[in-house]
Order: C-alpha cells, then sequence, then structure tokens
C-alpha cells in the first residue's frame, strides 16, 4: 500500500476539491512580499467549508503557507481546514469578525497527514446522505424547518447541521433522533436566506458568480432607500436577488450616489426665466446633469444643464433676478428651423405606369400549342347521329385531286 504525502500545493488542491475552498471568501495578502511579515503573529486565518472561517494560534511555530492543510483544535476532537491568510492582516480580520476574548482562539496541532485526511475525505462522503435523511426526519416530527447543509468535522466525531426557518423551532427531539441515527455529535446552526444562498451557490443576473458565494462574508442590512439614492425603479422582481432578499450589490455604490447628490439642486426648486418656470424632470447624479421641463407631470421644452448652473440660476432667483434662459451666460437656445423631409420630392413618384405582361415562358407555349391541336381533333370529329358514308371498294380513284368522274 502506497502512502501520498500531501505537501504544498498538493495538500491545498486535495482539500478543495471537496468544495469550493479555491474561490471562496479569499482576501488578499498585500503584506506577503514584506520581509518577516509571518513573524509578526501567531494567528492563522483558517477556511473550512464553504463559508465557515476559524481563527487559530500557531503555538507550535509551523512554517504555515497559504494552502497548507491543518489539523486545527475543536470540541470535541480536531478538524481539518486550508490556511487563508497569515501574519498581520490576521489581527484586522479578527477585529472585524468581533472576536471578544482571545481564550476563543484554540490552536493549529499539526500539517495534516495521510491518516487525517483519510478520515476526512471519509466523513465528506456522508454529507449528502445525511442531508437528505435528516430531512425526512425533521418532516417526520412535523417541523417547520428546512435543514440546507449538513457539515462533518474533519475526524467524523461531529456534525453541523444548517437549517432556515421561518419561526422560533423547538429542535430537542429532533437532535436526539439525529444523534441515534448517525451516531455523532450534532450541533443546529440556523442560517438567514442570504447564508444559505452562499452555501449553496449560483450565478446571478450580472453573469457572475454571487458575492455572497465568492468573497462576502459579513452581511450588511440591504433597504430600498438604496435603490432610491441611485434613482433605480422600485420594482421587487429586478431588486431581488437568488435568495428573494434586496440585493447585497444595492449598497456597494450608495455611498458615492449620496456624496454625488449633494451638489445637486434641491428637487422642490423652480427655476424662473424671463419666458417661463422650470421643474425638475430628471438628474443624472453621478455626471451632475440635471433636466428641467416647462410642466410638472410631462416633458415639455426640455432643458438639460449642469448642476453648477442650475445652482446659479436658484442664487440668482433668490436676489429676484430672472436670466434670460437656462443656458450658460443666459444664451437664448437657437431655434432650428423644421426640416422638410418632401422638400424636392415629385409628387406624382408613386404614379408608376402599369407594368407590361411578361411574355409567356416556352412551357406556357407549348402547353397552348397542345390544346389547340385537340381542339382542332375534335372539331373534325362527325356530328353526332349521322353515319359516317360509306365507302365502296370499288370507287374510282382521285386523279388530279379534282372530282372524281362519274357517268
Amino acid at each position: 500500500m502506497k502512502l501520498k504525502i500531501y505537501t504544498g500545493q498538493d495538500r491545498g488542491l486535495c482539500i478543495r476539491g471537496c468544495g469550493r475552498q479555491d474561490r471562496q471568501l479569499n482576501t488578499y495578502d498585500w503584506l506577503a512580499d514584506v520581509p518577516g511579515n509571518a513573524q509578526t503573529t501567531d494567528l492563522v486565518e483558517v477556511q473550512f467549508k464553504n463559508t465557515r472561517k476559524g481563527y487559530y494560534r500557531n503555538v507550535n511555530n509551523l512554517d504555515l503557507k497559504k494552502g497548507d492543510i491543518v489539523a486545527v483544535e475543536a470540541n470535541p476532537g480536531h478538524d481539518i481546514g486550508v490556511v487563508t491568510l497569515t501574519g498581520k492582516l490576521v489581527e484586522l480580520q479578527i477585529k472585524k469578525a468581533n472576536l471578544r476574548s482571545a481564550d476563543d482562539i484554540k490552536r493549529i496541532y499539526r500539517i495534516a497527514k495521510p491518516v487525517d485526511m483519510d478520515k476526512y475525505y471519509e466523513a465528506k462522503s456522508r454529507e449528502h446522505s445525511t442531508m437528505i435523511q435528516s430531512r425526512q426526519i425533521a418532516k417526520d416530527l412535523n417541523l417547520q424547518m428546512k435543514i440546507g447543509d449538513v457539515e462533518y468535522q474533519g475526524d467524523g466525531n461531529k456534525a453541523i447541521f444548517y437549517y432556515i426557518a421561518d419561526e422560533r423551532v423547538d429542535f430537542r427531539q429532533l437532535i436526539k433522533v439525529l444523534a441515534e441515527t448517525f451516531h455523532v455529535r450534532i450541533e443546529m446552526k440556523q442560517i438567514g436566506a442570504r447564508q444559505e444562498a452562499g452555501r449553496i451557490g449560483g450565478t446571478g443576473p450580472c453573469g457572475r458568480e454571487l458575492c455572497c458565494a465568492t468573497w462576502m462574508k459579513n452581511f450588511v442590512s440591504v433597504s430600498t432607500g438604496a435603490a432610491r439614492y441611485q434613482d433605480i425603479s422600485l420594482n421587487p422582481q429586478k431588486l431581488a436577488g437568488m435568495c428573494a432578499k434586496l440585493k447585497c450589490c444595492l449598497n456597494y455604490e450608495v455611498d458615492n450616489y449620496i456624496e454625488a447628490s449633494r451638489r445637486l439642486p434641491s428637487k422642490e426648486m423652480v427655476l424662473q426665466t424671463q419666458d417661463n418656470d422650470y421643474y425638475l424632470f430628471k438628474s443624472d447624479i453621478l455626471a451632475g446633469m440635471v433636466t428641467y421641463s416647462t410642466d410638472k407631470k410631462i416633458p415639455s421644452n426640455l432643458e438639460t444643464i449642469s448642476a453648477r448652473r442650475a445652482l446659479e440660476v436658484i442664487e440668482m432667483n433668490k436676489r429676484g433676478e430672472k436670466p434670460l434662459s437656462l443656458l450658460e451666460d443666459g444664451a437664448v437656445k437657437r431655434q432650428d428651423k423644421p426640416v422638410d423631409l418632401l422638400a424636392g420630392e415629385s409628387i406624382t413618384r408613386f404614379d408608376k405606369a402599369k407594368k407590361k405582361k411578361k411574355s409567356k415562358s416556352r412551357n406556357a407555349k407549348q402547353v397552348d400549342a397542345r390544346r389547340q391541336e385537340r381542339q382542332a381533333g375534335q372539331g373534325a370529329r362527325p356530328a353526332a347521329g349521322k353515319p359516317a358514308a360509306k365507302v365502296s371498294g370499288n370507287a374510282p380513284k382521285q386523279s388530279g385531286g379534282g372530282q372524281p368522274s362519274g357517268e
């Protein structure tokens, strides 16, 4: 029996084959090239199945690099994970994760051995069947919950059941049945719709993989106010993501829109000129352009100007002044002459002579010739009721084509 030694990049590729570890929640280590960065702290970030991460201490001073598979402390036993970050940035990640006490940080035992990996693969192979069977058990107990995923610990002594439920669920009886069925320690962890979408994965309407399944770790509350700031139509079907909640990407650019909207005039302000009053019709927030109409409800005599020019007109109105127009320096908009699309066209261009009949084709001529021959043959037949004259065998022959001679 040959034993495979999991070292270097092979260790990372081996465990990634069981999940989506190679494209999940990666953190760019911009201090990786700094000499001595790894020795600044003994804290290490370790990632497990899907979106679950943990932080551990390298008490044994192991030479760990990103992608190494390690055996870490768990309760009970040990777990298997992939090193995703080392050095100074781990301390910043811990602050971001809001870990209150350093006692919560456990230890890294060793780099995973072939025996550890064999146990790991054996435990992972039971996850899908366990999830299907646990769903049936929850259904038999009439529990209003959905078990979305099951994760076995690296040594197979513990299983985490991720479930989603709209209301509070009493799963004490469920835990007893699951423990008797699978003979492992049971841990129930409730997740929301966003976390469930992140664990399942998928492709968004933008054509890329879901953010919650690739790099997002903390989920921030999303409200319809983010759509209002960006002038997005409040259409629930377009604003909802794969999880049936508001898309997380609505928060990505809302700060820029809020900052840019501060440089725009108020929507309630009416711009007065010497010829008319103008009302705000629409605005391009990032470009800093606003469009005004002479009617409050419909687009009429639209004028598009910069936000700076609109603020200048508002200041002039406050002083009691009215510019000639909304254009820069009060310039009057040049009226374009109407274009006559029929100029130079003849009024008889549609009066065309009748088309001549096309000459008959060769086949048509042959058909007409056959028809005439048949008609000629029918005309030479004797009339009905009159027998044809009999000609005796001794009849004299005709001579010269004239009438026969008779006596």
